[in-house]
């Protein structure tokens, strides 16, 4: 039979319900051009990416030591120099001829694969460049006082040492605190904090008018406190935030746990690993996360925080993950496979970023000898690319290649629909290995745009309280299956179905990924009442692009650019005090 004419009748006339969780089967795909650069592009990466990125890590590195040398009230003195500065650059914007406002940051700079597209249009640029000082470690309040710019990398360095960290530390060194409060933030500690956002005690922010206001979850200010997060710097620009500090201790004791079975018995397995169905909270774990490598095959593993005394008794395993010669950490995880359950001790910083260095498994994409001994012995310290740096040499044709060919997705799902997630991604699109990493999603004293399922508290699943709902990131990460076989694949068309699912299924999807979502069905996901209260309340109508503006697919046309500016032309500014 003709491979175009079973491809048809395979559309036309699925398979029987026997064989619903299978990947679709699909048509040979020819080779062009931009494969080969891809499939090449390690030269580049090795050759150019990797050298410089490794100079602006250094550089990176001495102006963070600089700062720490400053005292506090110096930093504090600077920080607010620099908020007047940008107080008094958005005064200097004329509505009628200028356009929306954004950051002045280039747009390969960002981490996440969204594309920049609305910074093509007609913008108004403000220089935030500045706010990357950690400002204050409060160690009677337990909060930690810092600018948006400062990573996470520069945070655990200052805090480690103290026996500190904040209660959500995102995985990756250069993922940024204002990214992850005014986007999506999350870590193996969520299922006891919550996302990122949620740890913020306190953010300063400059309004479109250029009031600066400090927003608490109980000032007069609260309802832009819970506005902010997911709002993607559409409502003010964040200059400052204070977030929650927790004691530690200089290990994690990590138990790594295999686990055979069907997709669903994985699901079940990771969801024992952390949600005890007796309710016990003595068998809750400090740190979670689950691995699945295939769809037969999974690794859990739990982390509880441990002196260096107990790490050091007779008998037990160090394992320093952070040296550049070391296996890349999904693979050394993989082992348990083989080897079954084990336990090991690793210092907590390193075990905070144990994916920065193989950037979760896209680094085996991006250098796939790059997992092998003897690069990581004489090139690993180089490690990793800086992802800006990776979106800025890729050009417009790799960049279309890897939305059609490539998946970098997060679907945020109840924990009792992760079995049904995991089914769905391996029907659609086949991609291992997937990232499990649970997160309370909390019932706040405002409808915000993301928000727990209505009643969750009265049906008392595994995980849930009465305050929150337990819900999971499933990290999609990879190239998909059928492409890594040849195989035709279309990454626009199973973003959008991922997408529907999603919406059907109360599921949300982190703003920085690549998005199909037409408005409607932005506002289907979302809700959209208390950030457009907050959008009108603190006049960012008509000065601030939209979230769904800002997070659409594609160029903005000129059409699309007039109708944002024109909402409100005449934004009243503050008096000057």
């Amino acid at each position: 039979m003709d491979s175009r004419l079973r491809q048809s009748l395979l559309e036309k006339h699925p398979p029987p319900m026997a064989d619903v969780h299978e990947p679709l089967v699909r048509r040979k795909r020819k080779k062009v051009l931009v494969d080969y650069l891809v499939q090449f592009r390690w030269i580049l990466v090795i050759f150019v990416v990797l050298p410089i990125s490794s100079l602006i890590y250094f550089n990176i590195f001495l102006g963070d030591m600089w700062s720490a040398m400053k005292s506090e009230k110096k930093r504090q003195k600077q920080h607010d120099e620099n908020v007047q500065k940008v107080v008094k650059r958005l005064k200097q914007r004329n509505p009628k001829k200028d356009g929306l406002v954004c950051t002045a940051r280039k747009p390969w700079i960002a981490v996440g694969m969204r594309n920049v597209d609305y910074k093509r249009a007609r913008h108004f640029e403000v220089d935030l460049s500045s706010f990357r000082n950690i400002l204050e470690i409060d160690k009677e309040r337990m909060v930690a006082k810092v600018e948006p710019l400062v990573n996470m990398g520069q945070i655990t360095r200052a805090t480690c040492p103290m026996n500190l960290a904040l209660a959500v530390v995102a995985e990756l060194d250069d993922l940024t605190v204002g990214g992850l409060i005014n986007g999506y933030g999350i870590e193996g500690s969520s299922h006891l904090y919550g996302l990122f956002s949620d740890t913020v005690v306190a953010m300063e922010v400059v309004l479109a008018d250029g009031r600066v206001v400090r927003a608490t979850k109980d000032n007069e200010y609260s309802d832009l406190f819970y506005g902010i997060p997911w709002s993607q710097g559409t409502l003010g620009f964040l200059v400052s935030a204070e977030i929650k500090l927790i004691p530690i201790k200089e290990y994690m004791k990590l138990t790594y746990i295999p686990v055979k079975g069907s997709l669903k018995e994985i699901a079940q397995a990771y969801a024992d690993s952390f949600a005890p169905r007796d309710g016990d909270p003595a068998k809750v774990p400090d740190f979670v996360e689950g691995m699945v490598y295939t769809e037969s095959e999974g690794v859990m593993m739990t982390g509880v925080y441990a002196s260096k005394e107990e790490a050091k008794k007779k008998g037990n395993k160090i394992n320093c993950v952070g040296w550049w010669f070391k296996p890349w950490f999904y693979q050394h995880a993989q082992t348990a496979l083989k080897r079954g359950e084990f336990v090991e001790y690793i210092p907590t910083r390193e075990y905070y970023h144990r994916h920065t260095r193989c950037l979760y498994w896209e680094g085996k994409l991006i250098l796939p000898f790059g997992d092998q001994f003897w690069f990581r012995f004489l090139l690993g310290w180089l490690m990793p690319p800086k992802v800006s740096l990776l979106k800025a040499t890729q050009g417009e044709a790799i960049r279309n290649y890897y939305h059609d060919n490539h998946v970098i997705q997060d679907m945020l799902v109840p924990l009792y629909k992760v079995g049904d997630a995991l089914e769905f991604v391996h029907r659609e699109m086949e991609v291992y290995p997937l990232w499990l990493c649970p997160h309370r999603l909390y019932k706040l004293p405002v409808k915000t745009m993301v928000y727990p399922e209505p009643g969750f508290e009265h049906q008392h699943r595994q995980g849930d309280t009465s305050y929150a709902q337990m819900f999971t990131d499933v990290g999609v990460y990879y190239a998909p299956g059928a492409v890594l076989r040849g195989e035709e694949f279309n990454g626009a068309e199973a973003v959008h179905r991922l997408e529907q699912w999603l919406i059907e299924n109360h599921s949300y999807q982190p703003q920085y990924a690549v998005s199909e979502l037409n408005e409607k069905d932005f506002w289907r996901m979302f809700d959209a009442s208390h950030y457009e209260h907050c959008r009108h309340k603190y006049g960012a109508v008509g000065t601030f692009m939209s979230v769904y503006y800002k997070s659409k697919k594609g160029r903005k046309t000129e059409k699309e650019v007039q109708e944002a500016e024109a909402a409100i032309l005449e934004p009243a500014y503050a008096d000057e005090a």
